[in-house]
């Protein structure tokens, strides 16, 4: 059932990332909470929508240099230095709050610094992972990084609230970087990671015609290029976390305490969703039927949490957009690192960020702007059922993503330019 784990290395790196995911959801939590103590009421929607824009703009700024950089050099090492920045950047946070920070602009310069570190620490990390389980073993691996994920968002944020509520939120960014050292001593203790033949011939190639011939696998392939629009279109129209500040003061009135286990609640839903994912994911034989089902179920349980007033009701309609959304990124992240050679796999990911951080990055100001002109409820009603629109379209114009099947061709893995054009064919 764990059989990635068995891995040395891919433990190491688990167990690090397990710690230092629950010190960034923690922070990404105190960051909304402390924005929105920090401007006036009446401009909190757009403040809190401005966090969301700081956090994309240097993922869309850097995600084709950070994508190549993860091809071009040594994975591990690259990621040490970006875990390192981001440490000394929540240190920073931290100190300046200690010292009695009274605007914002700090907070939106140190999350807008570190969102640019983690767009290139974002490919580097998932490009490393099939390099650390044999690729039988890589479904397994994925499906248990979704599970430390969620873990890390559940007690994340639910052990950030309670700090906020008993202490400060200047601890909460302390903790933060803190939680950096384990995944950087986890690095430092692992063995050389392997690399196939033709990714080691490619290292190095850090220029203009990499980054275009990782562009052009990523448009070729149907399948790939459609799963990033619909995680796009999917969560910018159902982003509600940033929204939830006004939601757990205003309209719930359940205080810093239950806006941790608010903002933790999709997390809750995936934990147990990615638990029950390890065993059926082999079972399962409509993949693209279930990954469109999946995404259409998240935006209609956004719809549900807007116009929900009870505290546990809200709570479940959040944990069940976190279910659904585990299992579409389960399929969608098991077509990608199946589908992508290894020489590529960072170029890949780095446009892929720019689609699933992009999405509810730039969600949460369209979040933002909409509540500020009609409300929040309305808010989150209207995107939720843009997520459905946004899903139904997506599904009509790409037959092979509904057509998509357990043994599907397609999932044999593209290793020349023969078979990446027929990845790319129409399906």
């Amino acid at each position: 059932m764990f059989v990635a784990l068995s891995h040395r290395n891919f433990r190491l790196l688990w167990i690090g990332l397990l710690v230092s995911f629950s010190g960034t959801f923690m922070q990404s939590a105190a960051v909304l909470w402390h924005v929105s103590m920090l401007v006036p009421p009446n401009k909190r929607a757009i403040a809190l929508g401005l966090v969301g824009l700081v956090r994309i703009f240097p993922v869309i700024l850097f995600s084709m240099i950070s994508g190549v950089a993860a091809d071009a050099f040594d994975r591990r090492k690259l990621m040490l230095g970006t875990q390192t920045i981001m440490a000394i950047l929540a240190g920073v946070l931290a100190l300046l709050t200690f010292r009695g920070l009274s605007a914002v602009w700090p907070i939106y310069l140190l999350t807008a610094i570190s969102a640019a570190a983690g767009a290139f620490d974002l490919p580097a990390r998932q490009a490393l992972t099939p390099n650390l389980v044999p690729r039988e073993h890589l479904p397994n691996a994925i499906t248990l990084n979704s599970i430390m994920l969620q873990t890390a968002s559940v007690g994340g944020p639910a052990l950030g609230g309670l700090i906020l509520a008993t202490h400060s939120v200047a601890w909460v960014y302390t903790s933060n970087a803190v939680s950096f050292l384990f995944v950087i001593g986890a690095l430092l203790a692992m063995d050389p990671p392997r690399h196939d033949e033709t990714a080691a011939a490619d290292r190095g190639n850090f220029t203009v015609a990499a980054a275009l011939e990782g562009l052009r696998f990523v448009f070729r392939a149907p399948l790939i290029r459609s799963t990033m629009l619909l995680d796009f279109l999917a969560t910018f129209f159902a982003s509600a976390t940033a929204l939830l500040p006004i939601f757990a003061q205003d309209i719930l009135h359940v205080g810093a305490r239950g806006y941790g286990w608010l903002y933790a609640a999709p997390a809750a839903g995936s934990l147990l969703m990615s638990a029950a994912m390890i065993r059926i994911v082999d079972w399962i034989e409509r993949r693209g039927e279930v990954l469109i089902a999946a995404v259409a179920v998240h935006g209609l349980a956004t719809v549900a949490f807007g116009f929900s007033r009870g505290v546990w009701l809200s709570f479940l309609c959040l944990a069940a957009t976190g279910a659904a959304d585990t299992v579409s990124t389960t399929f969608r992240n098991l077509i990608r690192q199946l589908e992508t050679p290894d020489r590529l796999r960072g170029r890949m990911m780095g446009v892929n960020m720019v689609f699933f951080i992009g999405g509810p990055q730039l969600g949460e100001l369209e979040a933002g702007l909409v509540a500020n002109w009609l409300g929040a409820v309305t808010s989150v009603v209207t995107g939720g059922l843009g997520c459905v629109a946004a899903t139904a379209w997506i599904a009509a114009v790409t037959p092979a993503l509904r057509a998509y099947r357990r043994q599907d061709p397609l999932l044999v893995p593209v290793e020349d330019d023969k078979s990446e054009r027929r990845a790319g064919e129409p399906g």
